[in-house]
């Protein structure tokens, strides 16, 4: 996993445990596994799109941007 989506995975947990809710709560709001809110959490997911991060990020009042490396 790279350590951008280590760290995108990082803010999630952050952001949730700060709205105070918990991964089931998380899991009901993204129609996401708990588990896999957890795996995600965690840094252990394999394969995680794009669009399940965007789903989290947006049901805890995120966006994903994406912006030019400065180079």
């Amino acid at each position: 996993m790279s350590e951008s989506l280590e760290n995108t995975c990082r803010l999630i947990k952050e952001k949730r445990l700060s709205l105070g809710l918990s991964q089931t709560e998380l899991a009901a709001l993204t129609g996401l596994d708990r588990a896999q809110i957890s795996r995600i959490e965690s840094y252990k997911e394999r394969g995680v799109t794009i669009d399940t991060i965007e789903k989290i990020l947006n049901a805890l009042g995120m966006e994903l941007v994406v912006k030019p490396l400065n180079r």
